[in-house]
């Protein structure tokens, strides 16, 4: 394969497109919904970790959904991606949810301990995972918008 074909098949990658329109999507409605949310813009939520909807679960969930329709239900590809997408899946609400967790935990013992004093430790990033509603809706918006454009 050429170059040039190279770059010619990753432009007619129906698939790929299709998934990360999704994914641009779910980054949209997450800065939206925590406009609405909180009353306020904060540009990282339109990109950051974290969120309604699960941007994660979105991109699986596409990318699944538009390998079915394209090479059928029943094929390896499918079930590669089916796979893989509830791995994704599972970690987005448990694994970095979790992780979350402690931050925020470790967050409040280190504002606890040392309001006092000098110590200065970088907070750390709480919004790492999602609840099950945002990977949810993150997997929803990603079947649909495969169906739509798919």
């Amino acid at each position: 394969m050429e170059f040039r074909d190279f770059f010619k098949e990753i432009a007619n990658n129906r698939i790929l497109w299709d998934t990360l329109f999704a994914l641009l999507i779910a980054h949209i409605l997450k800065g939206l919904y925590y406009f609405i949310k909180e009353k306020k813009i904060n540009f990282k939520r339109f990109f950051g970790a974290g969120g309604m909807p699960s941007s994660h679960s979105t991109l699986v969930a596409a990318l699944t959904t538009s390998v079915g329709i394209q090479t059928g239900w029943d094929s390896i590809a499918t079930a590669i991606s089916i796979i893989v997408s509830l791995i994704v899946m599972y970690d987005a609400s448990g694994v970095r949810r979790a992780a979350g967790r402690q931050a925020a935990t470790l967050n409040k013992i280190i504002d606890e301990l040392f309001e006092e004093g000098e110590f200065h430790q970088e907070r750390l990033k709480e919004l790492l995972g999602h609840t099950p509603v945002e990977v949810i809706a993150g997997a929803t918006l990603g079947i649909v918008i495969a169906i739509i454009f798919g």
